[in-house]
């Protein structure tokens, strides 16, 4: 292998390589561009153009590219070589600054939620200086934003970058009170991304997965994750290969990969970066992610991101550990040595608090998808109902500081394990509760919700938006206080006791805290449906109007392409199952039955009275299941037909997932129990044993 500091950052224009290739008087208006959001004169663009593109060409680059987030959930790249003819006819290798900065791919093309038509094609891709360019194969990358002609975003970088604006300004109001001179506060991110790894030659076995990236039918197998085996296990060489492989690749485009391991279930993993500012780990995790599928392909495996693709074991989720930060290194979600004195962190941990109890709304629809709704609420996943796990240790701060208290009993932090030649060890001040959607885990909190197709950038720009929002209202009150100090401590007090309601220190997926939470007034939404309707709420229509993340139009343009999407999906799975269970299994089975009939024949003919209990049993049963499974395929067939009648995406959304998901469920059930009587070598598709354990 090689070494790290040799690979890592090699196939990325960062900031060493702009110290050396660009300019002094370059380099420092770039930098400022990007600090102060100074303009870039088109001849400073165009020599870090130039020095880009020679750096690319010495790297075996032929091609650029402006490579952005559309709301597909994919990045997006058209490839535009270097070349232009000379005139002699040959070719000389041109990048202007005019191409590094502006691109104009045909925005009708992509999910706009009505913002622009068919005939309305124009859209612009803008620079994003601060997310550094990078090598792919043979194309230069160049990160970017995506709006329509109009100015209205069609990504999920623009809004991300909105939001950390906000959050800079309002985060700043309120360090200047505490006589800080920070110049910046921005958002850092660290996505621990879960996949699971199969071999290539079942998965192309599979239409479901093929089609829709899980699998739609499967009996569970005799074993599956119980023996709790597989976490933290050792890994087998094939994958190791594979994880070795990956890091690789990943070093080389900058991406912070550090740890890895086996999960639960059976071919399950996990990999986490190192943490960094919110805008880069979200275009790291896109990369990452389409890595991980590009470098399964050479090892002859297939790497599956979908958050549920198995039934009956765990899913795959996207904990997206957040916190904020100063220019200076400082993290303002560490409590320090005294938490219950540390007025700042107490204020800023409140911003959070009232900021998540307010809009419980925006964070469940910030990971809502018709995949995730199969994963959040099992034994595996939080619930959809939202909460703050603290701890008990900064709930007692709280609790004191509610009581106007100054002081608290110190605990005792070393832990003796009994053992003589092991170390005592020092406790975290918080327990992990692997349960709770929204967790403290010492110093950042941890949004376990988010599955793990789920793009960083939609929950970091809602958390963002949200803490500034509170961060402003603070501001407003403390900018007009006489003794900062004291009025902090009643704000805190104060905003503690309105908004404890959303902290739950429990176990989130029992019973017991689901009527709990109605009973507190929080929010249980269920479905992706059930979610959407209140995203253009006149609330959440002025929270990002007031910090200009998001118009009204472009909210309810991302309402309706989540509702659009929400209803290709499921039709595309509902297509897919009856093509399966119509066209594989049904076939299968009437093999199998006719192979049960003519062994009762050969058995009757060689011996009248011979016994042909299993066989006649057999025939009997799986003939009643498949004509069970034939009458439930009409029924699907029909409810597909049916739902052409709604004239709206939600309404047809709602069709979905109140008839075509419970009949999805029908056919799967039979599916699975024919499965299970059916001799091996007539079953068409590989079962979950193959698929989990091969």
């Amino acid at each position: 292998m090689n070494k790290i500091s040799e690979i890592f950052g090699s196939m990325v224009f960062n900031d060493a390589v702009m110290k050396e290739k660009l300019p002094k008087d370059a380099y420092a208006a770039l930098k400022q561009h990007i600090s102060d959001g100074t303009d870039l004169e088109p001849g400073v663009a165009n020599v870090i153009a130039s020095a880009m593109k020679d750096w690319a060409l010495s790297k075996g680059a032929t091609h650029f590219t402006h490579w952005f987030q559309p709301m597909t959930g994919v990045t997006a790249e058209k490839h535009d070589s270097f070349m232009t003819p000379d005139a002699e006819g040959g070719v000389l290798m041109n990048f202007s600054g005019k191409e590094l900065i502006k691109g104009e791919p045909d925005a009708s093309s992509f999910p706009s939620g009505g913002i622009r038509a068919t005939f309305e094609a124009r859209g612009y891709t803008a620079w994003d200086p601060s997310s550094y360019v990078f090598i792919k194969e043979n194309t230069l990358c160049i990160p970017t934003a995506f709006c329509s002609y109009g100015g209205e975003a069609l990504d999920k970088k623009t809004p991300l970058l909105l939001s950390g604006e906000a959050i800079n300004t309002q985060a700043l109001r309120i360090l200047k009170l505490f006589g800080s001179d920070a110049r910046r506060v921005i958002t850092t991110v660290g996505p621990e991304q879960e996949y699971f790894l199969i071999p290539k030659e079942l998965y192309e076995q599979r239409k479901d997965l093929v089609f829709c990236g899980r699998t739609l039918l499967g009996a569970k197998p005799p074993k599956t994750q119980e023996l709790e085996d597989h976490y933290f296990g050792a890994i087998k060489p094939r994958i190791a290969a594979y994880m070795e492989d990956l890091n690789q690749e990943l070093w080389k485009l900058g991406v912070l990969a550090s740890t890895e391991h086996n999960e639960v279930a059976p071919s399950q993993h996990e990999l986490a970066p190192i943490y960094s500012s919110s805008n880069i780990a979200s275009d790291h995790n896109q990369i990452t992610m389409e890595m991980m599928k590009k470098v399964a392909e050479r090892h002859n495996l297939t790497c599956l991101l979908h958050e549920k693709p198995f039934a009956g074991i765990n899913g795959s989720g996207k904990h997206i550990n957040w916190s904020m930060a100063t220019d200076q290194g400082e993290n303002l979600l560490k409590p320090g040595k005294s938490p219950i004195t540390n007025t700042r962190f107490l204020l800023f941990l409140c911003a959070v608090i009232k900021g998540v109890d307010k809009y419980q709304d925006l964070l469940r629809i910030s990971v809502a998808s018709p995949s995730n709704d199969h994963r959040l609420g099992g034994n595996e996943a939080p619930p959809a109902i939202i909460s703050i796990f603290l701890g008990d240790d900064l709930m007692e701060v709280l609790e004191a500081v509610a009581q106007g208290k100054t002081e608290i009993p110190k605990r005792p932090r070393m832990m003796d394990t009994g053992v003589s030649v092991l170390p005592d060890i020092k406790k975290d001040t918080t327990d992990r509760n692997r349960t709770s959607p929204f967790a403290f885990t010492g110093s950042r909190f941890e949004f376990r919700m988010a599955g793990s197709m789920t793009s960083v950038a939609c929950p970091v720009y809602m958390l963002n938006t949200i803490t500034a929002d509170a961060l402003m209202d603070f501001a407003d009150i403390l900018e007009k206080a006489e003794d900062v100090e004291a009025s902090a401590r009643e704000l805190i007090r104060k905003t503690y006791l309105e908004h404890k309601r959303v902290i739950f220190n429990g176990n989130n997926y029992s019973e017991e805290w689901v009527r709990e939470a109605e009973g507190r007034g929080l929010l249980n939404l269920r479905s992706t449906v059930d979610a959407l309707p209140f995203f253009t709420s006149d609330k959440n229509i002025d929270l990002f109007r007031t910090h200009r993340v998001f118009s009204r139009v472009e909210l309810e343009a991302r309402q309706e392409i989540l509702y659009e999407e929400y209803c290709k999906l499921i039709n595309i799975e509902a297509l897919t199952m009856l093509d399966m269970a119509g066209k594989d299994i049904l076939p299968a089975v009437s093999a199998y039955i006719q192979a049960l009939s003519d062994t009762v024949v050969s058995k009757k003919a060689a011996a009248k009275d011979a016994a042909c209990r299993m066989e006649v049993s057999l025939i009997t049963s799986l003939s009643s299941l498949c004509d069970s499974l034939y009458d439930r395929i009409q029924d699907l067939r029909q409810l597909l037909i049916d739902v052409n009648e709604f004239d709206t995406n939600e309404l047809t959304a709602q069709f979905f997932c109140g008839k075509v998901i419970p009949a999805m469920r029908e056919i799967r059930a039979l599916a699975d129990e024919l499965e299970l009587s059916t001799a091996r070598k007539y079953w068409p598709m590989p079962t979950y044993g193959d698929l989990l354990f091969t």
